[in-house]
């Protein structure tokens, strides 16, 4: 084990992390000050998702060299503009909706890897027509796994319509 390189490789790292992690920091600051308190004061539980995704975007704009400023910027301003503009609003229930969710996806993801694990789809290329096939069956038992979980669960078409706002 490289205890060196563990705890330390270089100035550059340092230096760039402490400048890099200065300005976007108040670029976050001045971004949150610019949209307003409404972004973190009323704090619910999609208002914390956001926090959440804002101190990620924060930290890998400060550890991923490969991530430039500008670019971390732009991803701050963007989940802070979104949730500035109400471009997604939850409504009192989805919180159970999405918990009602989960099953009929699992089970999707779970039919999907296992299909995956048991057919050679690269070995399929020569035979295109065996390969549609076996896609398009795939893609049947996709949709009846699904709706029929949600179903199972309680979901009826009428429950992912738009509802009026009030």
């Amino acid at each position: 084990m490289d205890w060196q390189g563990m705890l330390f490789q270089n100035w550059s790292g340092i230096v760039r992390t402490l400048l890099v992690g200065t300005l976007a920091y108040v670029t976050l600051v001045l971004f949150l000050r610019i949209s307003g308190k409404r972004t973190l004061a009323k704090l619910n539980a999609f208002d914390l998702v956001v926090t959440v995704a804002l101190g990620s975007t924060l930290s890998a704009i400060l550890l991923q060299e490969s991530i430039a400023l500008a670019e971390g910027a732009a991803a701050l301003a963007l989940l802070i503009g979104l949730r500035r503009r109400a471009v997604y609003v939850p409504q009192a229930g989805w919180l159970a909706f999405a918990l009602r969710l989960v099953p009929a996806l699992a089970g999707l993801a779970a039919l999907l890897w296992y299909a995956d694990s048991r057919i050679d789809w690269i070995a399929l290329q020569a035979h295109a027509g065996q390969r549609a096939a076996l896609l398009a069956g795939v893609l049947a038992a996709s949709g009846v796994v699904y709706f029929g979980l949600l179903l199972l669960f309680g979901f009826r078409p009428r429950d992912f319509g738009r509802r009026p706002k009030q």
